[in-house]
């Protein structure tokens, strides 16, 4: 089935979506209730050959364990650091996390990070009982020191990737900008240029306005080239220009 042939039904929290053994699988916004699969928000129902997916229209960021976030310090603490990851739980990362060693008595952890900080990290463990707790223990974590952070809504984080990251490879490899989306909503990105930059964050905008329109990812790969006259494919080619 293309993308053109799919139908996409208006569903609201609570509405019957199908039942089990009628899919093999059904996403995060569906919930079980003996043999019956509900809705559990306002979205687009869809059929993706096996499985029942949700679009959702509406909604906010539950971390998941193995999450991919961009955190903001909010608050810095003796043995660690409050961080915003746009949820309605704020998330807490230990400072032997980021230092590999425990915090000494007394230490000044604002010295490693400070309140406006961004940091890049994963979602170690959650169950709602107790704060999200992060770890920057990994290639590419720990503090954003270059590009930009823009906030985008969380349930526009899959269209913003795309399907086998198809969204995303375009949004980098049209604009020749590194480009990293979170789970969480929020997008980093670094560009050679402030042209590119200032497009690429009109094109993230735009994926966001209009997330389900049909063809999506080609309008805005046509109206990158069209603005910037030319098919750029990394920063190094942006340098050169």
């Amino acid at each position: 089935m293309t993308e053109k042939d799919k139908i996409r039904t208006l569903v609201l929290p609570g509405d019957l979506v199908g039942e089990v053994g009628e899919q093999q699988a059904w996403s995060p916004y569906i919930i079980r209730n003996g043999n019956k699969l509900y809705s559990t928000v306002i979205g687009l129902l869809e059929q993706r050959d096996n499985q029942l997916v949700i679009l959702p229209l509406e909604g906010v960021y539950y971390p998941r364990p193995g999450d991919l976030v961009i955190g903001l310090i909010e608050d810095v603490e003796l043995y660690g650091w409050t961080v915003d990851i746009v949820s309605p739980y704020k998330a807490y990362l230990q400072g032997s996390s980021l230092l590999g060693r425990p915090v000494n008595a007394g230490e000044d952890l604002r010295r490693y990070l400070n309140v406006g900080d961004y940091i890049m990290a994963k979602v170690d463990s959650f169950d709602r009982s107790s704060s999200p707790m992060l770890s920057v223990k990994g290639k590419g974590l720990g503090r954003i020191s270059k590009g930009k952070v823009v906030d985008v809504s969380p349930v526009r984080t899959p269209r913003l990737i795309g399907r086998n990251r198809s969204m995303v490879e375009t949004l980098s490899g049209e604009t020749g900008c590194e480009v990293l989306v979170g789970q969480n909503g929020r997008v980093w990105m670094n560009c050679v240029k402030k042209e590119s930059e200032e497009l690429l964050v009109e094109m993230i905008y735009l994926i966001e306005r209009e997330p389900y329109t049909k063809g999506l990812t080609e309008k805005v790969k046509s109206l990158i080239r069209e603005r910037l006259g030319v098919n750029v494919a990394s920063p190094e080619a942006q340098a050169n220009t």
